[in-house]
């Protein structure tokens, strides 16, 4: 499976980078590509002092653009997008396939009081349910929004689903990159699984202090490797991953066996 992530900072309306890159992911063989948070909308900040029939312009101008993207390359998008519902403001991560189009309702928010998303969006606070599953030419793809990646309930969920690869976008910043490799790395060796991950660039300036949004894009393997990342500038990181890889690593840490073991005697 040949994937991509197309890391840039906040687009706008603009729609030229986009186009670009994503001739260049079709010309490159790439099926999959994954983009990271608050690229397709503005920082989770600067929503709050826009109107939410501004937000709606924007998501659904968005919305056109990937759906004809993906059809004209034969390519599935997977991209967060800010969603109005009823004049409500939602949190979700679309996947934008050839022919179909599914929305993923960010399930765990942050609530910080610095960065309090949980608070902002209309995102049901419920029963968590199974991450957005779907396949791409047999291989089969995962998705979690960076914050996600923390939380143990959601990664069970997913075991037994015979994922290959959990889609990660996020947005990180306050030099958390070495935190954020381990995270990563350690849950991809614990589900013998690839984790791919997009992050943004660029910056949020907030009175004196700015928010630098550091990139760092990375793919783990299902040995819990860093096998690529990018910096912290725009690029385009096109990445390939093995189905077989994913069952020499089950087979040779054996984790879900010895949970299915266990349950079995319960």
């Amino acid at each position: 499976m040949r994937a991509a992530v197309l890391q840039l900072n906040a687009q706008g309306m603009s729609s030229t980078k986009l186009y670009n890159y994503i001739r260049i992911a079709n010309k490159k063989g790439v099926k999959v590509l994954l983009l990271g948070e608050y690229v397709l909308n503005p920082f989770f900040h600067e929503l709050r002092t826009m109107s939410v029939s501004m937000i709606k312009e924007q998501s659904l101008h968005q919305v056109k653009i990937l759906k004809e993207l993906s059809t004209t390359y034969n390519l599935t998008i997977v991209a967060p997008l800010i969603v109005v519902k009823k004049k409500q403001v939602y949190k979700t991560i679309a996947k934008f396939a050839p022919s179909s189009t599914a929305y993923y309702e960010q399930q765990v928010l942050i609530n910080y009081p610095h960065w309090n998303e949980e608070k902002f969006f209309a995102n049901e606070v419920k029963k968590l349910q199974t991450p957005l599953i779907f396949k791409v030419d047999g291989f089969r793809f995962g998705v979690m929004s960076g914050f996600e990646l923390h939380f143990d309930k959601l990664f069970e969920m997913l075991d037994g689903k015979k994922i290959d690869c959990i889609l990660t976008p996020s947005i990180s910043t306050f030099e958390s990159y070495e935190r954020w490799k381990n995270l990563i790395t350690t849950r991809a060796f614990t589900h013998n699984c690839y984790i791919l991950r997009a992050n943004r660039i660029g910056e949020y300036k907030e009175k004196e202090y700015i928010w630098q949004f550091y990139g760092d894009s990375i793919l783990a393997s299902p040995n819990g490797e860093l096998l690529s990342h990018l910096g912290n500038s725009e690029e385009l990181m096109i990445v390939d991953m093995s189905h077989n890889q994913v069952l020499q690593s089950r087979r040779q840490w054996g984790f879900l066996d010895a949970l299915k073991k266990r349950e079995s005697d319960a």
